[in-house]
């Protein structure tokens, strides 16, 4: 019947014989195919289903079958798959068809007890990620080695990977010895010493420990899958005892030690003692070295007798060798039987998806559908085995979360033997399977050679011997649901194209992918990625950093990213990359380089590189003289600049192979990022090393070469002249053509003048004779002459010294000074020869001159003094033969022993050196007054010094803060005490015991170190938040050192140095070096000996972070960088920001970022803070900083609403892109500029007009707030309201005269273009060209060429013109033009007898100045008014002034020639009336003669021309220039010197400017009216800081007397900068001590607590307060009043408590006065002080009862100190109880 025959077709297929056992129950009627009510065929032999309908039955049966052999569990309706799993490529845990839906009414009901009469049959398993737990004990292959890790291949497609520190105890041990050792530096490092390939080897079989598998799934997508194993011994030996090490059984060991005979093993059992041993031979084929920690799988041979030693066998073909009994028959326990181990299986059950069986009748083994062989063999399982037969095969898993033990085994060949997998070729039996198919190949035609249905698919993919596998889940891109041998797509025998996307050694497959995707993927794996590669991808991410974007992260692959640095963004450095790179924007790279281990790619987008058609450098061998590439500079350094090309390979480029001329600094002409076409010079491929050059390669021709090697030292060139560059000539030389350098220095043997003046005689074109050649360098074709007379005669009498073998002793001979140090002068000879003379071999009157009396280049004669043939060295001597010798004999023992008795002590009562004692009161002598220290005199032969720290006991004491030591006088006795000794050779503080030949103590003067114990201050004590005296011992670019004692330094940074940061432009000017300054400590590092100041009065920059910042703040701040678009401020340690272009002026035409400098401290002004980013831009317009009053050109924009349509607005160009120009109009802001809207007319090449950071002006034509976007255009018609349209072609009338250019010239005419109109053009035929027949227009006109024509024809019609360029059709224009030309004559040869006649006056002031005794008065006060010369004001008419000089050195000379022509006294009046006819030159050298100028300084307008010429920044020459012409009563000539100074000097030298403003505001104070004056001060306050202006101006009002101005100045002040303690204070001052109004004086407190920040309200109101004591007009009372408010508020400052301590001491007299001192006293004892703080007043309080009071004062005070310190016990008493 049809029902039964379904029974058999389900049964058939059934391969479990216990299912095909079980009882049939019937079918209920809802469970029959056919309904009840069809009838069935009667006489049987058909079938009522049709065709379809078997094969669907036949299908469903046979996945069902499978399924429930593999998994246990019931068949899944495919209906309901789930797709959890679908990325999960191992292949026994694959995707399985979902559970289906019950069918509550179609379930049968099952007789009781049927499951129970059913054991359960063992089900054929494999392994899978799910079944690895933690504990799983499973066998692989290494199958990579990392830096850091090794892979270790698994079965079914499973990796593992083994951390560091799970290899091994000994490997663990010698890690950490390791780490241990280079203590300090990072675990990156250390661990790279560590290489794991000495360690393990590829394709070694290893027992893995799952310690934990893992699913990443942080992104949100599919997770990860990441297996950690350990081979630990310990671990991979876990629960295996003594008993259990039988012979065949495998184990897993670590090397011990490394013995002669073999190696001694770990193996990690529970008794130590148990251990093994590997014998040489048994170690295996190819093992050379072994390293301690290394880890084996081992077999046990056998125990040696009695003892804990077994023999171990390491050897693979030994291990793996079964049919000599190496498997494991008996064991004690099934725990002996682990992965590795070979078995005997007896089999249970054989079906196609695998077989069971059992080990010694107790254990079950399983292998699945790859291990059991089903998968690699042609034949059925089940016809190369039968149940009840026996096996072997080898353990490779264990289940621990089986319910009863259970193992997993292999029946492969390869993995019994314990070998690789190979493959075959068509010549070799053994290859390995990646050398003939690699990863990521594509394999064309990949055929179907077994289905495994709901697992996948087994094809050839024409590697004989291995297969690939393709899980279900990688076939195809959509979801595949069920596989069929005999139908659809994949059937057996079907072919299609497939991708390598792994291969797993253990399996013996290789992975494959057929999903279209994954085919069509460019790279999978880094290793893909060749380098010098172009690719293309998207942006995926875009890095930023603390300096705005650092790099690109490219995607050009799934899961396959490149980064781009930023340098490697365009072949220039963008200023706003942020703006042309989105992400998702797609790209095209070249690939720079890759590294496999970091998987990392690194990518360029320099357009250069990626559309570059040379040659890609990849590895030095590859590389030959001459070959030619692309590089980037890296690393730009004095010496030349580092090169970096594709890969690892770099170069150096030497500053000699950079270009053809002479190159000084290479940042100069060289930047980082910058991509250069060099040529191989040399390359060695063994170190690595490549040379490149520049240079054309055909320059330097062999020719030359030959001659360059042929020039020797000492020999005589001829050579031309061919280039003058800062002091050195430029010869060609004669028949090489070689060039060569001869330096100033080296014409002549006199003195500096001579070699300047000889220099200047030499032209270019010169031919020179008789050079010497000085020296040859080769690798730099680099090759120095001399024309050195002494050195020429030498070289002619054949005593030069140009080797070393022709040096003989005594011998003297000719050279020249090379350097001058301290202790000797070097002295250069030919070949690069250089000879030591010493300072002791030099005459007494020379050595004791500065430097010797010597210059570098300066000629030299000496002597030979001794040889060093072994160094290759000499020293030479100055003296004669009779002294050189130096001390006598007999004297040398003298100085070995130090005297002690004195000699004339300044104290009159030391004896001895040793009465010199620590602390000890004594007398010292000034002998000379340094910066820093008092160079004293103790006795004769002793010496001392005071340091500047050890004079001063407090502020008050120091008149002159920035000398203090000017008050001293040499020869003045002074009191000292002894603290010690003085290194003078380290400048270190030694203790006194260090006592050396000449001894010098270190002193204190202090007036308190006299009286009492010495404490002196140490790092150790220093106290944090303390104010301190600190003197300046050297200056920096962003710091000052300071010494607060003779053993304690400090550092003050710039921006800390003080709250004015004018004074922190020139930090030497004014904090020069023994500068007293007071700072408070803020960083105390006793450890690294670091201590930081603050000198501020407000926070420090230690303390400022983006919580604290807010807009409209104004800070000062260094500048770190400098760049062409921006300037980089920092503000603290933590906030630095950026000064953009469109933030740095009101007007952006002055906006210029490389007038800052480096180091150099300005005041920003906060414009915006991004705290989540830690971003802030900052601005330095004088609207925002200064608060300046002055117009603003260019307005700055917050927020896009600020802009309107039709408003104009200028900005800078930041790209001009293919589709426009895009504007930046603020930080934040940026317009686009259509191309139609970039001008009125046709711009054929528009990109050739615009640049980046051009300005430009133009007005808004639209904006969109909503997606913050402007449009501009900078069209004239738009912008120009008085704009006129070019010309039409109906403005075109006959007879007009136009002007044009020729734009065409042909045989029968010129067509030519009509200025100012929209391109209209028209031909004037060669008949009208000229009044002469015959006229040649091709020999007549260019293209280009301006003409003027006359309009002849208008044809509207056909738009055409015809011109006329006849001579006569302008005859009438040139009568008009010469009557214009006579007049202009006329004039002109007016000015020139004006300009004549201002000549002979300067003449005659030049006489006048020359013959009188006047001096110059020139006096610079301490505010920094320049005080200017007062003489009497002459109305006089003025001469014309001489011509302003340009910015910088005026190559043209013209100032120079004009100069000299009024200086000549051969110009007469005669000759300067006759006209002068204009003539061409040639071009000559012009030689600066401003060194002929008279020693006595200039003596007239002449000679300060030439001295401005070579010094045009100085300030001093123009302000003695300005003095002199006031010294003539030329107040008007004084003013134009000032205002060509200001137009003069660098925009950079912001200090010399200054200088000259202040100069400008004297001499308008003393010599113009309030107009003139005003009028200077506005435009000084624009170009300076506006407070700095005024407080200058102040100071002049004050120093001239006019107080009712200065008043009124102090007024306008403090509207505009009412942020500045400093102001209230002076303008108080002022009031109160110069007009004696004390009430206004008093009413600016209130003020400025209104208008200054809390923080300064205590300091501001204490110096008010203190103004009433020190005031003459002051009130003390009401002083006293101020300071009792005050410690009422802040009761515990102790620095006001001292402040009026100080101030009672010095104002009154009498018992009264001591009486309010000692009330002072007794209310601070009062106060809550600390133990330090209570010392220093009770220590006060006693030495003033010292000096004013009695015994019993002393004693009561003593008594107090007593009660206080009782009362401090008892309280730590208390605390300790509690």
């Amino acid at each position: 019947m049809a029902p039964e025959k379904r029974k058999r077709a389900t049964e058939s297929d059934n391969v479990r014989p216990e299912k095909k056992s079980k009882p049939l129950k019937p079918k209920a009627d809802s469970e029959l195919i056919v309904p009840r009510e069809e009838p069935a065929f009667q006489r049987g032999g058909a079938s009522i289903l049709t065709p379809l309908e078997k094969k669907q039955i036949h299908l469903q049966a046979t996945r069902d079958a499978l399924f429930e052999q593999n998994t246990g569990q019931k068949a899944k309706n495919p209906e309901f798959e789930d797709d959890e799993n679908e990325d999960d490529v191992d292949i026994d845990g694959g995707r399985a068809p979902a559970k289906p839906k019950a069918n509550t009414k179609a379930k049968r009901k099952r007789p009781k007890g049927a499951e129970k009469k059913d054991p359960p049959g063992l089900r054929i398993e494999g392994l899978s990620y799910k079944r690895l737990v933690p504990g799983s004990m499973v066998l692989g292959q290494v199958s990579q080695i990392n830096r850091n890790d090794i892979a270790i291949a698994l079965p079914n497609n499973l990796t593992g990977f083994v951390p560091l520190t799970s290899i091994s105890d000994k490997f663990t041990e010698q890690t950490e010895a390791l780490v241990a050792r280079d203590d300090g530096s990072e675990d990156a490092h250390d661990i790279e010493e560590i290489d794991l390939h000495l360690y393990f080897s590829m394709g070694q079989y290893l027992r893995a420990y799952v310690v934990a598998s893992v699913e990443d799934s942080a992104t949100g997508v599919k997770g990860k899958r990441h297996i950690e194993l350990s081979v630990n011994p310990r671990l991979a030996n876990s629960g295996l005892t003594k008993a259990d090490l039988l012979a065949g059984s495998m184990l897993q060991a670590s090397v011990t030690s490394v013995e002669d005979h073999g190696l001694v093993m770990n193996l990690g059992l529970e008794d130590p003692a148990v251990r093994g041993f590997i014998p040489s031979k048994q170690i295996g084929k190819g093992i050379s070295e072994v390293k301690p920690g290394a880890v084996f799988l081992t077999l046990v041979t056998k125990q040696k007798s009695n003892s804990n030693i077994f023999n171990l066998c390491a050897d693979p073909q030994v291990a793996g060798d079964i049919k000599k009994h190496n498997f494991l028959t008996d064991a004690p326990s099934v725990d002996a039987f682990l992965p590795g181990t070979a078995i005997e299986i007896l089999l249970s059950e054989v079906s196609p998806s695998g077989l069971t069986g059992k080990v010694m009748g107790l254990l079950d083994v399983t292998a699945d559908l790859i291990h059991s062989g089903a998968a690699a063999s042609d034949k059925e399982i089940t016809s190369r085995y039968t149940v009840g037969s026996k096996i072997k095969g080898r353990v490779i898993c264990t289940f621990p979360t089986s319910e009863e033990k259970k193992l997993g085994i292999s029946l492969l060949d390869h993995i019994i033997s314990l070998r690789l997998k190979t493959a075959i070729s068509e010549t070799e039996n053994n290859v390995q399977p990646l050398r003939l198919l690699p990863l990521s190949k594509i394999v064309a035609e990949a055929k179907v050679v077994k289905v495994a249905p709901g697992l996948g698919l087994f094809l050839d993919v024409g590697v004989k011997g291995i297969y690939g596998f393709a899980h279900i889940s990688k076939i195809a891109d959509k979801k595949i649901d069920s596989l069929s041998e005999t139908m659809g797509v994949f059937k057996l025998g079907s072919t299609h194209k497939a991708r390598v996307i792994g291969y797993n050694a253990m399996d013996g497959l290789f992975i494959i992918s057929m999903e279209e995707k994954v085919i069509n993927q460019p790279f999978l794996r880094v290793e893909d990625v060749e380098v010098g590669q172009i690719v293309k991808g998207a942006i995926d991410k875009i890095i930023v950093g603390e300096k705005g974007v650092s790099g690109l992260l490219v995607k050009i692959s799934e899961g396959i990213s490149g980064l781009v640095p930023d340098t490697h963004f365009a072949d220039i450095r963008l200023q706003n990359p942020e703006k042309k790179f989105k992400e998702g924007m797609k790209v095209t790279a070249r690939v720079l380089s890759t590294n496999v281990e970091k998987r990392q790619i690194r990518l360029t987008l320099k357009k250069a590189l990626v559309n570059s058609d040379l040659g890609i450098w990849k590895s030095y061998d590859d590389l030959i003289p001459g070959r030619q590439a692309l590089g980037t500079i890296v690393n730009v350094l004095s010496s030349g600049a580092v090169v970096q090309f594709y890969g690892s390979v770099k170069g150096f480029m030497p500053v000699s192979e950079m270009s053809e001329s002479y190159i000084d600094d290479p940042k100069q002409h060289f930047r980082n990022g910058q991509v250069v076409t060099v040529h191989v010079v040399s390359v060695d491929p063994s170190e690595s090393r490549l040379m490149v050059s520049c240079k054309d390669p055909t320059a330097f021709t062999t020719a030359q070469q030959e001659a360059l090697r042929s020039l020797e030292p000492g020999s005589f060139v001829t050579g031309i002249v061919t280039e003058k560059i800062n002091d050195e000539i430029v010869l060609e030389l004669d028949g090489s053509r070689l060039k060569a350098l001869l330096h100033a220095e080296q014409l002549v043997d006199g003195s500096a003048q001579k070699s300047l003046s000889s220099f200047k005689r030499i032209r270019v074109g010169q031919a020179m004779k008789d050079v010497l050649v000085l020296s040859r360098q080769e690798a730099k074709r680099l090759i120095k002459l001399t024309c050195k007379p002494s050195l020429v005669k030498a070289s002619k009498e054949g005593i030069l010294l140009s080797s070393f073998k022709s040096i003989i002793e005594g011998t003297e001979v000719h050279g020249f000074v090379n350097n001058v140090t301290a202790t000797a002068v070097f002295v250069q000879f030919f070949g690069e020869m250089i000879g030591l003379l010493p300072r002791s071999q030099l005459p007494d009157e020379v050595a004791r001159l500065p430097g010797f009396g010597l210059r570098p280049g300066e000629s030299i004669t000496s002597r030979i003094l001794s040889i060093d043939y072994q160094q290759q060295r000499f020293s030479l001597t100055k003296k004669p033969p009779s002294i050189e010798t130096g001390k006598k004999p007999e004297e040398v023992g003298k100085s070995d022993s130090l005297s002690r008795a004195l000699s004339n002590p300044v104290d009159e009562i030391s004896k001895t050196l040793d009465d010199y004692s620590f602390g000890k009161l004594t007398k010292a002598r000034i002998n000379s007054i340094k910066d820093t220290q008092l160079n004293v005199q103790l006795a004769e032969a002793v010496q001392g010094r005071v340091d500047i720290s050890e004079i001063f006991d407090e502020w008050a004491e120091i008149h002159d803060k920035k000398h203090p030591l000017r008050s001293f006088r040499k020869h003045a006795v002074i009191p000292v005490r002894i603290l010690g000794m003085h290194d003078s050779r380290n400048h270190r503080f030694l203790p006194i015991t260090h006592r050396d030949k000449a001894p010098v103590f270190e002193l204190t003067a202090k007036p308190k170190s006299q009286q009492g114990e010495l404490d002196v201050l140490t790092l150790d004590k220093v106290q944090h938040d303390t104010e301190y005296i600190v003197y300046v011992n050297n200056v920096a670019n962003d710091h000052v050192w300071v010494n607060l004692s003779p053993n304690v330094r400090g550092r003050i940074k710039s921006m800390d140095i003080s709250d004015n940061v004018a004074l922190v432009q020139d930090l030497n000017k004014n904090f020069p070096v023994g500068c007293a300054i007071r700072a408070k400590t803020i960083h105390i590092d006793i450890e690294n000996n670091r201590l930081d100041l603050s000198a501020r009065k407000g926070s420090t920059s230690k303390t400022l972070t983006f919580d604290g910042l807010s807009p409209g703040m104004v800070l000062p701040g260094t500048i770190t960088k400098v760049t062409e678009r921006q300037v980089l401020v920092q503000l603290s340690d933590n906030v630095a920001g950026p000064v953009h272009l469109v933030d740095l002026a009101d007007d952006y035409s002055v906006a210029n970022p490389t007038i800052y400098q480096k180091y150099q401290t300005i005041r920003v002004c906060v414009k915006t803070v991004d705290r989540p980013n830690k971003r802030v831009t900052l601005s330095t317009r004088p609207s925002k900083v200064l608060s300046s009053s002055l117009p603003i050109l260019d307005p700055d924009i917050s927020s896009i609403s600020q802009l309107k349509v039709n408003d104009i607005y200028r900005g800078f160009i930041t790209n001009v892109a293919d589709n426009g120009v895009f504007v930046s109009l603020a930080s934040n802001i940026t317009a686009y500029i259509k191309i139609t809207d970039l001008s009125d007319s046709f711009l054929k090449d528009w990109k050739a007009g615009f640049e980046i950071d051009q300005l430009v002006r133009g007005k808004i034509i639209a904006v969109d707030t909503n997606l913050n976007q402007v449009q501009m255009s900078l069209r004239e018609s738009h912008i120009n309201n008085e704009y006129k349209a070019p010309l039409t072609m109906g403005d075109m009338k006959v007879g007009h005269a136009v002007t044009g250019k020729v734009r065409k010239v042909v045989e029968y005419g010129v067509f030519i273009v009509v200025d100012n109109t929209a391109n209209i053009s028209g031909l004037c035929h060669r008949s009208e060209m000229s009044d002469q027949k015959g006229a040649n227009p091709l020999k007549l006109y260019e293209e280009g060429d301006h003409v003027k024509a006359v309009i002849l024809k208008v044809d509207s019609t056909s738009r055409k013109i015809s011109f006329g360029l006849k001579a006569s059709y302008f005859a009438k224009d040139d009568k008009d033009e010469e009557m214009h030309s006579s007049d202009d004559q006329s004039f002109s040869g007016f000015n020139d007898d004006e300009s004549n006649e201002g000549s002979g006056t300067e003449d005659a002031l030049l006489d006048k100045v020359l013959n009188s005794n006047g001096d110059m008065n020139l006096t610079a006060e301490d505010q920094g008014g320049v005080q200017l010369g007062a003489t009497q004001n002459n109305d006089s008419s003025l001469p014309t002034a001489v011509t302003g000089l340009s910015v910088g050195f005026d190559w043209t000379g013209g100032t120079l020639t004009e100069a000299d022509k009024d200086a000549s006294p051969s110009d007469t009046d005669s000759d300067a009336s006759q006209p002068r006819k204009k003539r061409r030159k040639k071009a000559k050298i012009k030689i600066d003669r401003t060194g002929d100028l008279d020693a006595n300084g200039p003596q007239s307008i002449a000679d300060f021309e030439r001295l401005l010429l070579g010094q045009p920044n100085s300030s001093v020459l123009w302000l003695s220039y300005m003095a002199f012409q006031l010294e003539l009563s030329e107040v008007g000539k004084a003013r134009e010197i000032a205002e060509r100074a200001l137009k003069t000097i660098h925009m950079r030298e912001q200090e010399e400017k200054l200088n000259v403003w202040v100069a400008l505001l004297n001499l308008e104070n003393t010599y113009g009216d309030e107009e003139s004056l005003d009028d200077v001060f506005k435009r000084a306050c624009q170009y300076n800081e506006s407070q700095e202006m005024h407080e200058r101006l102040l100071s002049i009002y004050i120093q001239s007397g006019s107080n009712e101005k200065a008043d009124e100045l102090f007024q306008a002040t403090l509207k505009k900068h009412s942020q500045t303690p400093s102001l209230y204070l002076n303008y108080a001052t002022f009031l109160m001590t110069t007009l004696d109004e004390g009430a206004r004086a008093r009413a600016l407190l209130p003020r400025a607590l209104q208008s200054l920040p809390p923080h300064t309200h205590l300091d501001t109101t204490s110096k008010f307060a203190q103004l009433e004591f020190t005031s003459s007009h002051g009130e003390p009372e009401r002083g006293r009043t101020m300071f009792e408010g005050l410690l009422s508020t802040w009761p515990k400052r102790l620095d006001q408590w001292n402040i009026l301590l100080d101030l009672e001491l010095q104002h009154g007299e009498g018992s009264e006065k001591k009486e309010r001192i000692r009330g002072l006293f007794e209310r601070m004892v009062r106060c809550k002080l600390n133990a330090r703080k209570a010392k220093w007043v009770f220590k006060r309080w006693l030495q003033f009862e010292e000096q004013e009071g009695d015994g019993k004062s002393q004693e009561r005070v003593q008594a107090k100190a007593a009660e206080f310190v009782k009362k401090l016990e008892n309280d730590k008493a208390e605390k300790g109880s509690e």
